[in-house]
């Protein structure tokens, strides 16, 4: 059976073509190379200011989470599915310069049937304790508060998501103009920062569909049957070898498979702030490689190769999806980030200094790549499993 086929009958779509096709035609804001869409400043009619507004969820990942909720009692997992929602959000309007004085706004579709009170409480204490971390690291967050429905007819689980809310000024945009002679720095989604508590396995939230169901064992499917959609047929649901509570070694530590695929998106906002204050005007577009994983950057791009042949080792995590998967490694790096999910493009004597400023925060970071003149957009990926193309 294809890789392909196996993500057409769960349900989902690395690509989002049938996405793509129907927003085809509608206005792409101020910039259409812009990471996220910049619309005038209806606020207060400013030429000179713009605004931001973005929203997204933490995806399937909240199945995951509710799996090991139930398998555990382990309610802590809930702060990850918060983190994923909000970072979802954040690093996207980063992207574009946004890194400080964000208004966030929350929604939440429960089935109260499954998911108690206790989830929603640790979910929104976690969201203000976000608020509160970042702002000790310099980013302003706001938070408006938000919607929390019981929406059991439609929601089999839980689904949380944010809305995100800016203004700033247009002089302190990035517009991504990616052009042959720059140099790619990518930073680590794996280790541990100096602002996390523990081991991140590098997952955000793209790819949960497929980590669930090739990585965990059949015996889920009978145990939680509202973790998976009823239309989905067996044969694809739930086909990995491993239990949630099995363990693995990674860098000195033994953690649950469970809690490793559950890994919270990290946020490189603290990253990110300073090194605009250290090279604003300097670098010349910013990729956060969430869906469409490594191949992101080919949206964003015209008449240039970009190629990548310098990447991280693929860390335990995504070595451990493919080899329970047997995802062709092609799939596999336009999935997920696969250790990687932040870059920077600019002129190469600026890289050092962004290399620096992550590692300050114990993140590892470092030239993955470049960018070349082509007739067309195109991704060129080199790795050890072999050398794939990808274009628009």
């Amino acid at each position: 059976m294809s890789d392909q086929y196996n993500y057409d009958k769960r349900g989902v779509s690395a690509t989002k073509d049938e996405v793509h096709q129907a927003i085809e035609g509608l206005d792409k804001g101020l910039f259409d190379k812009a990471f996220c869409k910049i619309l005038p400043d209806y606020v207060a009619g400013s030429a000179e200011h713009c605004n931001l507004m973005h929203a997204d969820t933490a995806g399937t990942k909240t199945s995951l989470a509710y799996m090991y909720w139930k398998e555990t009692g382990d309610l802590s997992v809930w702060r990850g599915i918060a983190q994923d929602a909000i970072v979802m959000n954040l690093d996207d309007m980063a992207c574009v310069g946004c890194l400080d004085n964000i208004i966030l706004s929350s929604t939440i579709g429960r089935n109260k049937n499954l998911i108690s009170g206790d989830v929603i409480k640790e979910i929104i204490q976690y969201t203000a304790q976000f608020a509160k971390e970042m702002k000790d690291l310099g980013v302003e967050i706001q938070l408006a508060g938000g919607e929390t429905a019981d929406v059991g007819d439609i929601v089999r689980t839980i689904d949380v998501g944010y809305t995100a809310f800016a203004r700033m000024k247009r002089s302190d945009l990035l517009i991504n103009d990616i052009k042959p002679g720059n140099v790619i720095v990518s930073l680590s989604s794996s280790g541990k920062a100096s602002y996390e508590n523990e081991y991140n396995g590098g997952m955000g939230s793209n790819g949960l569909t497929s980590a669930r169901h090739d990585v965990f064992s059949k015996e889920y499917l009978a145990k939680y049957p509202d973790s998976s959609d009823p239309n989905t047929p067996d044969g694809v649901k739930f086909v990995g070898s491993k239990k949630l509570t099995d363990t693995i070694h990674v860098n000195g530590e033994e953690i649950t498979i469970g809690k490793l695929v559950l890994s919270p998106t990290r946020s490189y906002l603290p990253v990110m702030q300073k090194v605009f204050s250290v090279l604003k005007g300097k670098i010349d577009g910013i990729i956060h490689c969430t869906g469409g994983g490594q191949t992101k950057v080919v949206k964003f791009v015209d008449n240039v190769k970009v190629i990548k042949d310098n990447l991280f080792d693929v860390p335990p995590l995504f070595e451990m999806i493919q080899k329970e998967s047997g995802t062709a490694w092609k799939e596999m790096y336009q999935v997920f980030d696969m250790g990687q999910r932040m870059e920077f493009y600019l002129d190469e004597k600026y890289a050092q200094e962004i290399i620096d400023i992550s590692n300050s925060f114990n993140i590892d970071a470092k030239i993955i790549g470049r960018v070349v003149e082509a007739p067309k957009a195109e991704v060129e990926i080199t790795t050890a499993h072999g050398t794939f193309n990808y274009f628009t």
